[in-house]
């Protein structure tokens, strides 16, 4: 593994790790987060084991860690384009056990990191954007990530202040990506974006609609959930394409750390 790769992989553990403690000290006691099997439109199986207790909300899953490890093989031009690339294949990579376990436990906690950790993912391509408009500026990097983590504080405002700090990072990234591909992008680019706009409207919608889904025979089994999960992995996917067709800084930092 590259220098880069690591520090990236380092950087993301390590901050999702941070956030894993923040939730478990009560700092974010009085947010609301849903808990329980009656959320989700999939009935629990009896006899399986609580990790496999939705089997198709559980194995879903396994989708993000295998495009993180898909991404994070993938090559990129330099050391600055492979930590951005390699930080992002990260986030996927840990996003899969983190959904896993909200599954598994039902806990609090649990709830409370995924929904935490959803908002630096979707600031990320803010981030590579800025990259490729102003290069290698890694304090503003760090404080578009800090922002997108002090935002999660919506949450203990008002009983929706996840879904508006959600909402608001979806329409940062989209503005974001759709000004790179103006300023950097390519006819391959644009379709990249519209699919991952089309998966991220697919991620959103069936997600809400879980329950009323399930009226459809189509959904009962594979529920609007499941279906949600797999947008996202496709929305990350794409993402990814659309990000790496972009071209880079005219003139790169030189190759050397990541600081």
């Amino acid at each position: 593994m590259q220098p880069e790769s690591a520090q990236a992989l380092l950087h993301v553990a390590v901050t999702t790790c941070l956030c894993a403690a923040a939730t478990h000290t009560g700092a974010f006691a009085g947010a609301f987060v849903q808990v329980g099997y009656e959320h989700y439109a999939e009935a629990p199986v009896a006899g399986l084991p609580g990790c496999l207790a939705m089997p198709f909300n559980s194995l879903v899953n396994l989708a993000y860690v295998l495009l993180g490890l898909h991404w994070l093989r993938r090559r990129a031009g330099g050391p600055r384009l492979r930590y951005l690339k390699d930080a992002f294949a990260s986030m996927a990579l840990l996003y899969g056990p983190v959904q896993w376990l909200r599954i598994s436990t039902q806990a609090r906690p649990a709830a409370l990191l995924d929904q935490w950790v959803t908002l630096p993912i979707f600031a990320w391509p803010v981030v590579w954007g800025l990259y490729l408009d102003w290069g290698w500026r890694p304090r503003l990097f760090l404080a578009v990530e800090g922002l997108a983590l002090s935002s999660y504080g919506l949450a203990l405002l008002h009983p929706c202040g996840f879904e508006v700090a959600l909402g608001a990072h979806i329409a940062a990234a989209l503005g974001q990506a759709l000004r790179a591909h103006r300023r950097h992008g390519s006819a391959s680019s644009g379709t990249y974006l519209a699919l991952a706009m089309l998966c991220c409207l697919g991620f959103v919608g069936l997600k809400l609609y879980d329950h009323e889904l399930a009226q459809w025979y189509l959904f009962r089994r594979l529920t609007g959930h499941f279906w949600s999960k797999v947008c996202d992995v496709l929305q990350f996917h794409f993402a990814f394409l659309f990000l790496m067709s972009l071209n880079p800084p005219p003139n790169p930092s030189p190759a050397g750390k990541v600081q």
